[in-house]
């Protein structure tokens, strides 16, 4: 409900992971019998695991893609719609829970959430002064993100990976002062969605030779390995049926929508193999930016996908149900990467396989429960909202633009700025995702976020040199403190600027 409340009023949901960490270390805390058992740090992550989930799930992986058809004025899509995206977002949440710790999204990766939350817990259960750096870190954290400056960013900085933090730092600040400085409007150009364009097919090929490359690893079978080497092989099988599980869905979606009856044989299964490499494309990109800074620009990256399909030229009805399709994959699979993250790090980093998969097995069924409880707090809520108003922003920018169109002149804008994505991806790698992180800041207007990432990768050099890596355990948990801290104070004054809405 939170989640809903947020995503209406405010156009945005918090990461709640963090909430959730602290909620359940503030349960283990009353001295009652039946709260004894959150003070294990495992139960706390799974309490964490399932919060966010619920939080994510609800508002953007279900009640934003209906609320496009609701805007469109066919209210006979939404519940063939809501049925599909339903569907959608188990899958989504399956899939990374599949390909977590493998060469594409790997467990050694950044996942900042991730990390502040399993620092935030373990910094609580140890105590001493760990807890006082992860006080001091909230505190600031708190204090600069109430004079509006992105802590959250600056403590990612102290975390990521340099070189795609770097462009993602370069991108805000590219967006931010290209109109004030230049009188240039980068949006309007389409420069930041050719960009993503570019990187996010260059993304695709090298995640497929990646695949390729992972049926030749062998399969461990000691404890003492890292699991990482155990789960490669699964990466083809896993993606082979995330694509087909999307094409199933997307089929269901086109059938129970009715879209057959204007649409010809060939256009009809054009659009169900479109929608369901759309909603593959959304998840995959929006889950590398997650993993390597923190953010994940899926509605920029679902705005993309309908523009492709405006130019191919599918009819309003069928961009609606694309729109609707492609914004569900993307925030369950990004938050599951950071919950598995969490809980990798709490289970003392893979260090005994069958320890470290039993957890992540149960951090599935946490958040599947997750979303099982959203499925109908949605379906028996959004019909009150929307007859009030209250629409998600985002859904509103997808109607304008599925009834604008799209000209010949942004086509070419896509195509011409596609080509320094796909290479600045190309020269990256798949291991700094250069490409998908500049772009990523090209799509957020937030140029003070790029003086912080800036600022943070700055101080974290320094200091490394300075004191060398006996600093970096102690760099890790201000940077979580610093996010905890933003994600707390904008948590609770979303909430309070909600209310008052």
């Amino acid at each position: 409900m939170i989640g809903i409340q947020l995503l209406t009023t405010l156009g945005v949901t918090p990461n709640t992971a963090i909430i959730g960490a602290m909620i359940a270390m503030i349960i283990a805390r009353i001295p009652m019998q039946m709260f004894m058992r959150f003070r294990s740090i495992h139960v706390q992550n799974l309490a964490q695991s399932a919060i966010s989930s619920a939080t994510f799930g609800a508002a953007n992986s279900l009640l934003l893609p209906i609320a496009i058809p609701w805007l469109f004025g066919r209210e006979d899509l939404v519940m063939p719609m809501f049925i599909g995206v339903s569907l959608a977002m188990l899958l989504d949440a399956w899939m990374l829970y599949r390909l977590f710790d493998t060469r594409i999204f790997p467990a050694e990766g950044t996942w900042p959430p991730g990390v502040a939350a399993a620092e935030s817990i373990k910094a609580a259960d140890r105590g001493g002064k760990q807890a006082a750096l992860l006080g001091t870190g909230i505190a600031i954290g708190a204090v600069g993100s109430w004079l509006k400056f992105p802590m959250a960013a600056l403590g990612t900085a102290f975390i990521g990976n340099v070189w795609a933090l770097g462009m993602l730092g370069v991108g805000f600040m590219l967006r931010g002062y290209s109109e004030p400085l230049f009188s240039i409007d980068l949006n309007k150009l389409y420069l930041p969605h050719g960009v993503m364009v570019g990187a996010g097919l260059v993304a695709l090929l090298q995640i497929i030779r990646l695949m390729r490359h992972s049926k030749h690893q062998p399969r461990v079978k000691t404890d003492s390995k890292t699991l990482s080497e155990t789960q490669n092989d699964c990466i083809a099988k896993t993606l082979r049926m995330g694509a087909l599980g999307f094409v199933i869905i997307s089929a269901l979606i086109a059938l129970t929508c009715g879209l057959y009856a204007n649409m010809t044989l060939p256009w009809l299964l054009a659009f169900i193999l479109y929608a369901a490499f759309a909603a593959f494309v959304h998840e995959i990109i929006v889950g590398l930016a997650a993993m390597h800074s923190g953010w994940f620009p899926a509605f920029a990256v679902a705005l993309i996908t309908l523009i492709g399909g405006i130019l191919i030229g599918f009819p309003p009805e069928t961009l609606v149900v694309l729109c609707g399709f492609s914004a569900a994959t993307g925030p369950a699979f990004a938050d599951m990467g950071y919950d598995l993250k969490t809980g990798y790090i709490l289970r003392d980093k893979g260090r005994y396989t069958t320890f470290e998969l039993d957890g992540r097995r149960q951090q599935l069924f946490a958040a599947m429960l997750a979303f099982v409880v959203a499925i109908p707090v949605v379906l028996f809520t959004f019909n009150d909202f929307f007859s009030r108003g209250q629409v998600p922003p985002v859904a509103k920018v997808y109607v304008a633009a599925i009834n604008a169109g799209v000209s010949a002149d942004i086509a070419l804008s896509l195509l011409l700025w596609a080509v320094p994505g796909a290479i600045i991806q190309y020269i990256g790698g798949p291991k700094r995702q250069m490409g998908v992180l500049l772009a990523t800041g090209l799509l957020i207007s937030n140029p003070l976020a790029g003086w912080a990432v800036l600022s943070g990768l700055a101080i974290r050099v320094i200091a490394l040199r300075v004191y060398g890596d006996k600093i970096r355990n102690n760099m890790e948990i201000i940077a979580a403190g610093l996010i905890a801290g933003d994600v707390l104070f904008n948590f609770f004054n979303s909430l309070f600027t909600s209310g008052k809405k």
